[in-house]
């Protein structure tokens, strides 16, 4: 897979590998996600940034939700 995006005036490039004596064409993607970051074809950031964010704030809400109250006698230890 490659990320396909179009060079000048709409043109794709197209990409090739041999196996054997055949050349297979290599599929083109619009978006991929590897080691938890998200590429897509435009190379544009927000889909990562969408995408932590919304990891960010269901952690904070599970926090939220099983921490009501906090004060410095829940930090102490004997």
């Amino acid at each position: 897979m490659h990320n396909g995006q179009p060079l000048e005036y709409g043109v794709v490039t197209k990409y090739y590998m041999t196996d054997g004596f055949t050349k297979v064409e290599v599929q083109s993607v619009k978006e991929e996600k590897n080691l938890f970051v998200y590429f897509v074809s435009d190379l544009r950031s927000s889909k990562q940034c969408i995408k932590s964010a919304a990891k960010a704030r269901s952690v904070l809400d599970l926090v939220r939700q099983h921490i009501r109250r906090l004060d410095i006698d829940d930090f102490l230890v004997n």
